[in-house]
């Protein structure tokens, strides 16, 4: 991949490889899968559904089980649990659709093939959202740290984290390089 570069009137563009967009559609599809937005069951009436929303409040007042949901999906107070429910019921469905949103613009703008790409400053910034989200849930995955470079170091090219080390690393640098075009 090629540094993103700026365009006029905001925005970037890039070139991406078939398997560089490959893999960045396949790891934003699985953050999607992660913070989906609760919808009605499958048969379920949405009218009924909206209507129990409304009856037992928005969303759940517990952290995620899941580290990478709880990552995704901080609480708002780390010291008042009954504070931090409070504000997770009524702010977590928000949250996953503006995470969900993000990725699903991402997936709408990056072909399959890969190619060159262009962005509207709007699109841009949910590209780096859901870059931002791709991160940190591979990061937890991972126990990624402070000291990465240190711990990727350790590793042995025939580890099979490596790999997943070098994406991480790869996903830091596209997310800088967007950073870079936006200033």
């Amino acid at each position: 991949m090629e540094p993103f570069r700026s365009v006029r009137g905001g925005g970037a563009r890039v070139s991406l490889a078939a398997a560089e967009a490959s893999l960045l559609r396949s790891l934003v599809g699985q953050v999607m899968s992660l913070v989906e937005p609760d919808g009605p069951e499958p048969g379920e009436d949405a009218e009924l559904a909206a209507l129990e929303a409304m009856v037992h409040g928005p969303g759940a007042d517990k952290p995620p089980e899941d580290p990478v949901l709880a990552r995704l999906l901080p609480d708002g107070y780390r010291d008042d649990a009954e504070a931090a429910g409070e504000f997770r019921r009524y702010t977590e469905p928000a949250l996953r659709s503006a995470k969900y949103q993000a990725a699903q613009e991402m997936l709408d703008t990056l072909p399959e093939s890969g190619g060159r790409i262009q962005l509207t400053q709007d699109q841009a910034l949910s590209w780096l959202k859901a870059l931002n989200d791709v991160r940190l849930a591979l990061g937890v995955r991972l126990g990624v740290t402070e000291e990465f470079e240190e711990q990727w170091a350790r590793l042995k090219p025939d580890d099979p984290q490596w790999s997943a080390f070098e994406v991480y690393a790869w996903l830091g640098a596209v997310q800088e390089s967007l950073v870079q075009a936006l200033r």
